[in-house]
């Protein structure tokens, strides 16, 4: 069997570092707004019965003059699924319950409603298999043709480049993923979402994890521009309603279906990391 401890650590330093170059990234916007907003870093650490090293990791949000609240986590845990759980998981069971998790996570909500929220995640799990999971979406309160097709586009360039297939697949995948059973309605203008690219032996962890780096790289190349194009742009007080009141959906979709938030909260995770995808402010009509 495997020993995956040498892919983990592979994949820890690189979410470690994206997540370094994203708020570096995000500074810069809010400096070029006048604004000297930064991240706050938060170092938490988990807590498992009888385990030595259940892991953790690090919540940096910060709050500034274009992001109203942007929060880009990072985390690596070891520990065992609880017995309800545990099958719910690819690779795990009541009778094997471990597991090693790291990964990043981000969510975006912006003060000018003109500009796109977003999230994006991509992870790296060990159970009794090995596996990549990822993607990123775009959710704009006052969508943009021309936005919404800059952003597939640098998605699908980076599929491209790995599987012809994996675009349409992926992107079929998120449509899917981020839609709301109880509105009828998706959570935003979609973007991709894969999950189980198993890792059965050293290349498949490699071409895996090629194809996971440049998901975050796309992220990190298009969203910037995004901000860029709309966060001067004036906005009325109903366009900001219009905002709030997606917002509301936002959370309904993360509270109620987001697997992501249940996987932390089934896993002692840290409860503030955890819910930083929520907006800073909301309303339901």
């Amino acid at each position: 069997m495997t020993d995956w401890t040498q892919h983990t650590e592979q994949a820890r330093a690189w979410f470690e570092s994206l997540r370094t170059r994203i708020c570096a990234a995000f500074e810069a916007i809010e400096a070029e707004a006048g604004s000297r907003a930064q991240f706050e870093y938060t170092r938490w650490d988990r807590e498992e019965d009888d385990n030595a090293d259940p892991g953790g990791g690090t919540r940096a949000v910060m709050k500034g003059q274009v992001f109203e609240k942007v929060g880009v986590n990072v985390s690596t845990v070891h520990g065992k699924f609880a017995p309800g759980f545990a099958a719910s998981i690819n690779g795990a069971s009541e009778q094997d319950p471990g597991f090693t998790a790291t990964g990043i996570s981000l969510v975006a909500h912006m003060a000018n409603p003109h500009v796109p929220a977003v999230h994006m995640n991509t992870r790296f799990l060990v159970t009794s298999k090995a596996w990549f999971g990822g993607g990123a979406d775009l959710n704009p309160p006052l969508p943009y043709a021309e936005d919404t097709a800059e952003f597939h586009a640098r998605f699908q360039a980076a599929c491209a480049a790995h599987d012809p297939a994996y675009y349409p697949r992926f992107k079929a995948w998120a449509d899917d993923y981020f839609y709301i059973p109880h509105r009828q309605v998706h959570r935003g203008v979609g973007g991709i979402f894969y999950d189980h690219l198993e890792c059965g032996d050293d290349a498949a962890f490699d071409a895996n994890f090629a194809f996971t780096r440049d998901v975050g790289e796309a992220f990190l190349d298009v969203f910037p521009q995004l901000v860029r194009r709309r966060m001067g742009a004036e906005f009325s007080q109903a366009e900001k309603q219009t905002q709030l009141e997606w917002r509301g959906r936002y959370a309904e979709f993360n509270l109620v279906y987001d697997r992501g938030t249940l996987f932390g909260l089934k896993t002692g995770g840290n409860i503030d990391a955890i819910l930083m995808s929520l907006p800073p402010e909301a309303v339901w009509s």
